[in-house]
């Protein structure tokens, strides 16, 4: 097991191995074949980013078992998805800004996300983990009145792909057991959302199969696996930290 970060130090963009409060320093790609420059560095000489630059970010929608009920919703016959806009990606730590287009609800969604680790395509389930990076925390950020309010169309893109909606982090950690694992989402402090990847429809290898049969998937790109119970609004100063067990936490302010 792993945690991957990127980080800036010294002004250069660097990737490297979390250990408690030391990075191991690593050279090329992370993705392929990274070497180990063998310095070490503390967690309070560097500045965190982003882990990795997605081509692309895949959201899925019902795809927990309790909020479906919830909503009376059946199982889907096949995940469910949508894309978010790459240019809603925000650095660690930063706030999630409302936009001045919108002026509603702006929900919390603390997810399970995939990092692919290898181009694929076509996949079958049980082919997909050796294509799987790793693992990471997402808050899939959403504005939530928009996505009825054309009756002629669902604007779930739009909804999810307003600058800084857009939260992943703050590390990939690999070889976890992505069947079995606690997520909590915190509003101010709050417990609002805590849940296990066990209640999911379609899970992890299910799903890369699944998207691997529409769209080629690259090294990078993100899967967000979709939430449960508990997703909720938020207002201006409210903090949210989203939690997944064995990852780490994301921590937001909405601005």
């Amino acid at each position: 097991m792993a945690n991957w970060i990127s980080f800036t130090y010294k002004n250069q963009t660097n990737i490297g191995v979390l250990d408690g409060d030391m990075v191991e320093l690593f050279n090329g790609d992370m993705f392929n074949n990274p070497t180990t420059t063998g310095q070490k560095l503390s967690v309070n000489d560097i500045k965190l980013l982003n882990p990795c630059n997605p081509s692309k970010i895949i959201a899925l929608w019902n795809n927990y078992k309790t909020l479906a009920d919830e909503k009376g919703l059946s199982k889907p016959n096949n995940p469910l998805y949508l894309n978010k806009a790459i240019s809603c990606i925000s650095q660690p730590g930063e706030d999630i800004v409302r936009p001045k287009s919108y002026n509603e609800a702006i929900f919390y969604e603390g997810e399970l996300g995939i990092v692919i680790g290898k181009h694929c395509k076509d996949l079958e389930p049980n082919e997909t983990k050796d294509y799987i990076f790793g693992f990471t925390c997402i808050n899939d950020v959403t504005g939530m009145d928009i996505v009825k309010k054309d009756p002629s169309f669902d604007q779930w893109t739009r909804s999810k792909s307003f600058d800084t909606f857009g939260i992943f982090g703050p590390g990939i950690v690999t070889d976890l057991d992505p069947l079995n694992l606690q997520i909590e989402s915190k509003l101010n402090g709050k417990i609002v959302q805590n849940y296990n990847t066990s209640d999911m429809f379609f899970n992890v290898f299910e799903i890369v199969s699944f998207l691997s049969k529409d769209m080629s998937l690259l090294p990078g790109d993100i899967i967000a696996c979709g939430t449960n119970a508990g997703l909720g609004p938020m207002n201006e100063g409210d903090t949210i930290k989203v939690s997944v067990e064995g990852i780490g936490e994301l921590t937001n302010k909405l601005v």
